[in-house]
């Protein structure tokens, strides 16, 4: 039975890379779409970079990942060391070759895309874009959902036929569905640092992706195409303020690599790291997204990942839905499909990469070091943690992915 669209529009919350995407997605399907968003313009992030090969796979047809591959660096390997004794293990993805057509980690800014996105959607007929234009709040029965907005013009009220909220891990749209966020945050800070200085010319043995363990101070180097990327722990007990100084982030970079001069600091952010998934979804009209329905810690690179892969579903089924190929049974799909995947896939790992990281106790420590070393050396053992690493193994697993 078609759907009965009295709206004639789909309301799409939060503009970022999750947000812009569903908005886009729809939109080239023929489906109008209204995109909210709070801040006045794109906003430039540099939380997110990591794009894994299925990612590129489900958005080749849409021309996203021809995108982001032109403006992104392509990076075949990945390593795992330790402070003390340098490298310990390096995983090629080119062995994935037979696996996918994109046999690597494509490192390319989520504002890269989002801006990509925003001018995609900006040609597109039925697509309203509203900057400067904050969720207040929201009510649903069976026929659409309708948003108040705060807007530059005093309040707005919008209706739709369906509501998407892509707005983040702090989503007020998540609160007005009244879906809870369970889970929790990890006491220590992130510190998110960027310079344009070349570790290849002091580290000659690492490559554009390195997760390097210490009991003290573990730290992820990550090279993006302007910039290497550094991403370490902060002591609670350490104001923000004080974690992004010069003085602070100098500091943990020398400490990283001592060097005669100082480094250039063109990126420094801190923010609270969470282990949460939502309870639902979906509550009725409403449905939620990326951030908003799931965050982790960013070892491993699978939060971005993982809200496009809601995208990629969900839009998938709505559209059917949309033009009455299918009966909005179709939409419980949704769920069934990407929650186990949060739980049981990119929140298992990402907290397994954090201990494997921060683990004091020296025996343990010694014997996930032995442990990396004895997959690297096994070439199935190799491949099967590249599979899962790479997301790939366990979408086939869920079905998004052929």
């Amino acid at each position: 039975m078609a759907a009965k669209n009295l709206h004639d529009r789909v309301l799409v919350v939060g503009g970022g890379p999750v947000g812009s995407l569903t908005a886009y997605l729809l939109a080239r399907k023929g489906i109008p779409v209204t995109l909210i968003e709070a801040e006045p313009e794109l906003v430039i992030d540099y939380r997110a970079s990591t794009i894994h090969p299925p990612t590129l796979e489900l958005l080749e047809e849409c021309g996203a990942t021809q995108a982001m591959i032109d403006q992104g660096l392509i990076c075949p390997t990945m390593q795992y060391r330790d402070r003390r004794q340098g490298k310990i293990a390096e995983f090629d993805l080119s062995a994935l070759k037979d696996e996918t057509r994109y046999p690597y980690r494509l490192q390319c800014e989520q504002f890269k895309l989002t801006n990509w996105l925003y001018g995609q959607l900006r040609e597109i007929p039925g697509v309203d874009m509203l900057f400067s234009h904050r969720l207040t709040d929201l009510s649903q029965d069976d026929h659409g959902v309708e948003v108040v907005l705060d807007s530059p013009d005093g309040e707005r009220r919008i209706k739709g036929d369906w509501l998407i909220a892509c707005d983040g891990g702090r989503s007020t749209a998540r609160g007005l569905l009244g879906i809870k966020f369970d889970g929790y945050t990890h006491p220590e800070h992130f510190l998110v640092s960027g310079t344009t200085f070349d570790f290849f010319s002091a580290m000659d043995d690492i490559c554009s992706v390195n997760y390097t363990a210490d009991p003290v101070e573990w730290y992820l180097l990550l090279q993006i195409p302007d910039m290497w990327r550094i991403i370490m722990p902060v002591d609670p007990s350490i104001p923000d303020d004080d974690a992004i100084t010069d003085k602070y982030i100098q500091g943990a970079l020398q400490n990283l690599n001592p060097r005669d001069e100082p480094y250039d600091i063109v990126v420094r952010a801190i923010y609270r790291v969470s282990q949460r998934v939502v309870n639902t979804y979906r509550n009725g009209r409403g449905f939620l997204a990326g951030d908003s329905a799931h965050i982790n810690n960013p070892l491993g690179g699978m939060g971005l990942n993982g809200g496009i892969h809601d995208a990629v579903s969900l839009t998938d089924r709505l559209i059917r839905v949309w033009h009455g190929e299918a009966g909005d049974a179709e939409l419980d799909g949704y769920e069934v499909q990407r929650r186990p995947e949060a739980i049981n896939h990119v929140q298992s790992m990402t907290v397994r990469n954090k201990k494997l990281m921060e683990e004091r106790d020296p025996v343990i420590r010694q014997r996930n070091l032995d442990e990396w070393r004895r997959i690297e050396a096994d070439p199935t053992l190799a491949y099967e943690h590249m599979m899962e690493t790479s997301m790939i193994a366990s979408l086939r697993r869920s079905g998004l992915l052929s």
